[in-house]
């Protein structure tokens, strides 16, 4: 229990607030709209379908001020680099950004549907009125306005009926325009933000999320119209609606009721989002700013299993273990960035980063940089790059433990190699000034050739640790998940050798997948009071499985082992 609070404690408290303040926004404007005298002859019109439309309104302005924030990354980076704002357990939580950036997002659908459903029935209520309604209340309102010096309620002024009334209404006034512009906007970017859509078109969920600047155009000007009307205070004086309601055919006729006035709800949207629309538009503008700088390409390497690794350099770049940048290429794409892990150390005098191609951008790099042709390619060649970064992740924090457990996943192990880079150049200079004793390092792959451009670096770090007599201080296990009968002979034939037959490192290669459950408790066995870092990059399948073993492997006694779970999310 105790570790599940330190693991997701934070976490689930953020999300009880949020839930709490949605739940609070929803009651309370509900109320507004339900109950006082101001909306009595609104409620006469539309019936239980004004409050259930304002209501969710007043979400959906709560969580579109949210929604932006958690993709301000410069502003987050700022958050996560400085000490004095964010403690370890808060920095953890910025790297949840994403998650909750998807949560917010659900909830403005939920919102969404609800106040659009809402104000479906209040349309056709409106044209009924305006259309059929015959000496009733809801005539009598629909008239008002029709004669010099009323003021109107329904916002409906032509007698259409329904369904021409409705498409008429949704076509040709600005709260029904921008709401069909919006909602087919958010349509849209919700469905192309599924993970199968993100993978395999990248493109398409690119291009469609920057929806979301017509979004946010078409939701700050949607109440501009204002439709929603409520009695003025001057007229609420003279007019008791609750007393004057019952006698509507004598209104103007009577000095105790004469014919109310009414008047359209201010916007108030932009009031929730001008902030959050500021401090993005502050971040796009560093972006561009950034991504003006010259970036210089010094190598381009080829590597087995479709991965190439680009050697770069920028003035005034710095980075840290584990960050990440945003790359873009004008000659593949005018308006695409993706990110990629920096696979360099701090300590080098370049930064890099290894690209697997699996996409038509990745694709069309890899020919931009002549990768496909064998001959050897000049620098003057190369095609120009945009960084925008470095960013901060969760493995950043890799050095704020004593004993970590580094998981990686295919190409996933990016992040860890600029991690144990910068272990072997710290080694090399001065050991004593790391806090970091003891690295568990454990990789996943499903191809042999995926290994060959990571070897090297652990092969450093292996002869490294031995003339230094710390060779504990790196225990790595290395798992290939997929072979077929051939590599399986040959593996067996040579497997009596010293050095591994596929990595030629001394700790030979794994078949299958780890027992995580045996890991973690042989390691909880070694480190029986320490708080150990977990840090993954690789997919939610194995995310779920090492933040339950955390959970279940660490000690309830404060002063026992505690597993602490992070995961790159980016």
């Amino acid at each position: 229990m105790g570790n599940w609070v330190e693991n997701e404690g934070l976490s689930i408290f953020v999300i009880i607030v949020w839930l709490g303040l949605n739940g609070f926004l929803f009651g309370y404007y509900y109320n507004v709209y339900d109950l006082p005298k101001k909306f009595y002859y609104s409620r006469e019109l539309l019936g239980p379908y004004l409050a259930l439309a304002r209501a969710p309104a007043a979400c959906l302005n709560f969580n579109c001020l949210l929604i932006l924030l958690p993709v301000c990354r410069n502003l987050l980076s700022f958050l996560r680099g400085s000490s004095a704002c964010c403690s370890v357990r808060v920095r953890r939580q910025l790297d949840r950004n994403l998650t909750f950036h998807k949560m917010v997002a659900w909830m403005i659908a939920l919102h969404t549907t609800i106040h659009t459903i809402a104000h479906l029935f209040n349309v056709e209520r409106c044209v009924d009125a305006r259309v059929e309604a015959e000496g009733n209340i809801q005539a009598a309102l629909s008239a008002l306005g029709d004669n010099p010096n009323e003021s109107y309620l329904n916002f409906v002024r032509k007698k259409i009926k329904n369904p021409e009334g409705g498409l008429y209404v949704a076509f040709t006034y600005l709260a029904g325009l921008t709401g069909v512009i919006i909602t087919l906007a958010l349509i849209l970017i919700i469905t192309s933000s599924t993970k199968t859509i993100r993978r395999s078109y990248f493109e398409l969920f690119w291009y469609t999320h920057h929806l979301f600047v017509i979004f946010f155009i078409g939701l700050v000007i949607h109440g501009a119209g204002r439709i929603v009307r409520g009695q003025t205070p001057d007229s609420l004086k003279v007019h008791d609606p609750e007393r004057c309601a019952k006698n509507f055919t004598q209104w103007g006729k009577i000095s105790s009721c004469p014919i109310p006035q009414f008047a359209g709800n201010p916007p108030m949207t932009w009031k929730w989002v001008v902030v959050p629309m500021i401090l993005y538009l502050c971040e796009r503008l560093v972006r561009f700013w950034r991504s003006q700088q010259k970036v210089v390409v010094t190598k381009v390497v080829n590597h087995p299993f479709k991965t190439i690794e680009l050697q770069m350099k920028k003035k005034g770049f710095r980075m840290e273990v584990g960050q990440y940048i945003f790359v873009q290429c004008p000659a593949v794409s005018q308006l695409e960035w993706h990110p990629f892990t920096l696979t360099s150390a701090p300590e080098e005098d370049y930064f890099s980063i290894h690209i697997r191609i699996v996409g038509d951008w990745t694709e069309g790099l890899f020919k931009a940089c002549g990768c496909d042709k064998q001959e050897f390619q000049d620098a003057w060649t190369m095609p120009k790059i945009a960084v925008d970064g470095p960013f901060g992740t969760a493995s950043e924090d890799v050095f704020s433990y004593e004993t970590v457990m580094l998981v990686g996943a295919g190409i996933g192990v990016t992040p860890f190699a600029s991690v144990l880079k910068s272990v072997w150049y710290k080694y090399c200079n001065d050991a004593t000034t790391l806090k970091l004793k003891k690295i568990y390092f454990y990789w996943l792959c499903r191809d042999t050739q995926a290994f060959e451009w990571f070897a090297d670096l652990l092969q450093l770090l292996e002869t490294q640790m031995q003339e230094r007599n710390n060779a504990g201080f790196l225990s790595y296990n290395i798992y290939l998940t997929g072979w077929d009968e051939s590599q399986a002979t040959h593996i067996e034939v040579h497997h009596q050798e010293e050095k591994d037959v596929i990595t030629g490192l001394k700790q030979k290669t794994l078949y299958g997948r780890p027992n995580w459950e045996n890991e973690f408790k042989t390691i909880a066995n070694h480190h029986s009071s320490s708080r150990i870092g977990v840090f993954l990059c690789g997919p939610e399948a194995l995310a779920e499985t090492l933040n339950k073993q955390c959970i279940n492997n660490s000690a309830a006694d404060p002063r026992g082992v505690h597993f602490i779970f992070n995961k790159e999310n980016f």
